[in-house]
């Protein structure tokens, strides 16, 4: 069972309101005339795929998932995640063991602190005067406090960044919908404006970290059995979260043509080729696998699980294994259970040799990847000029109609894309 991805927006079952946040807007946000981007610089509201015009923000919102902090924050915070579907607390109970067996403290909260510090601290290095903000769409501090912090300082133009570096709902589009929403409960529309960067999934200083682990998870399997040979007795997991199919078919703009899976799925296999090939890796087997989902059984979900996909490699003569975290930015809880724990379990149980390695977290490249994606808008930098280590990016800066729709919800408002 998944760690958090229970759920979505909207109010409980008991019709109140998760700590912390207000009932959904049912208007868009405040929109200048003629614009087609909500809520957006005036750069942005004309709704180009990417925004060449600089733009003289003011701070940096980082945008989190969010994550409790101790035993009696557990259930309440898995209440704001599944807002909106009735699950009873019986059934979180069922998740809120993954937090309980680490004290009731999820890591993202303070990794997201560190990563702030690290962002400070790498703008302070190039002489950037931009302060970060840091918001959480399902635990304090909200979204709603760093707005709220935003005008007690007199900043009106953010330029916002998700910790989620791929295309879907919940990794892309939700964290769009709650920026809005965080401008109607604060009535702040009229005075902040947010834009987002990027999706940054095959940026290089994301990617990276990763192509440094995969090299070293092969090399040091092979240096603890010199017998091994990586072209026939290791597989390389990319790991992932697991999303509804019929979500993952929305993911990205229609008119690309993404096929089965969308530009979620299409999004992780160039990636992962690009690591495999930068790794120096080509010869070794690999594949992309799924984690973490949850819902009815009746519901199709992105496959293989990772679980069934350890379970077939020893009768493909397999002897190891590198897990590599591709769709995580941090070592939160669905690596740390998922990946850490069940993931590992699962290859001591079929005899398989196996290391995870790290997610970008703080690493040097991608801190200061994400500090480079602030500054392509800043600077208003043209398309030619920004990297992307696949043919699929450089990703748009608006997100265009129809992208990423959540398919039980439908389209809710939304920040930094144009309004389907």
């Amino acid at each position: 069972m998944a760690a958090v991805n229970l759920g979505s927006t909207g109010a409980d079952a008991a019709g109140t309101t998760p700590r912390g946040r207000k009932p959904a807007p049912a208007a868009s946000a405040p929109c200048a005339a003629g614009a087609l981007v909500p809520g957006a610089t005036p750069a942005a509201q004309g709704g180009a795929e990417h925004v060449t015009e600089p733009v003289a923000y003011d701070a940096i919102l980082l945008a989190g998932f969010g994550g409790p902090e101790g035993q009696d924050d557990v259930i309440p915070f898995l209440r704001n995640v599944t807002s909106g579907r009735g699950i009873p607390d019986e059934r979180l109970e069922e998740v809120a063991h993954h937090y309980r067996h680490f004290d009731g403290i999820s890591p993202i909260n303070e990794q997201n602190r560190v990563l702030k510090a690290a962002l400070e601290a790498e703008l302070a290095s190039r002489g950037i005067d931009l302060p970060v903000l840091w918001g959480n769409r399902n635990w304090d501090p909200y979204l709603n406090d760093a707005l709220d912090e935003a005008k007690s300082a007199g900043h009106t133009k953010l330029i916002a960044i998700a910790t989620s570096a791929y295309s879907s709902y919940s990794s892309c589009r939700q964290y769009r919908e709650d920026f809005a929403d965080a401008l109607e409960d604060t009535q702040l529309g009229d005075v902040i404006q947010i834009d987002k960067v990027r999706q940054f999934f095959d940026h290089p200083g994301f990617v990276t970290p990763f192509i440094d682990g995969v090299r070293d998870g092969i090399a040091g399997l092979v240096a603890a059995n010199p017998d091994l040979n990586p072209a026939t007795d290791i597989e390389v997991l990319f790991a992932t979260h697991s999303i509804p199919s019929t979500d993952a078919a929305k993911s990205g703009p229609a008119d690309r043509g993404f096929g089965e899976g969308g530009a979620y799925a299409a999004q992780h296999r160039a990636v992962a080729e690009v690591v495999m090939r930068d790794a120096g890796a080509t010869d070794v087997p690999w594949q992309l696998v799924y984690q973490s989902r949850s819902g009815p059984p009746s519901m199709p979900w992105l496959e293989p699980d990772i679980n069934d996909a350890i379970a077939e490699l020893p009768a493909a003569g397999r002897k190891a294994i590198v897990i590599v975290p591709l769709g995580f930015v941090s070592d939160h809880m669905e690596v740390l259970w998922d990946l850490d724990n069940e993931a590992l379990e699962t290859a001591g149980e079929h005899g398989l040799d196996a290391v995870r390695v790290p997610t970008p977290g703080t690493h040097p490249a991608y801190v200061a990847g994400l500090v480079d994606l602030v500054l392509e808008r800043v600077n208003g930098t043209p398309v030619a000029d920004r990297p992307a280590v696949t043919e699929l990016g450089p990703w748009y800066d608006v997100c265009r109609p129809g992208c990423c729709e959540n398919v039980r919800l439908g389209f809710r408002p939304a920040l930094a894309g144009i309004a389907p």
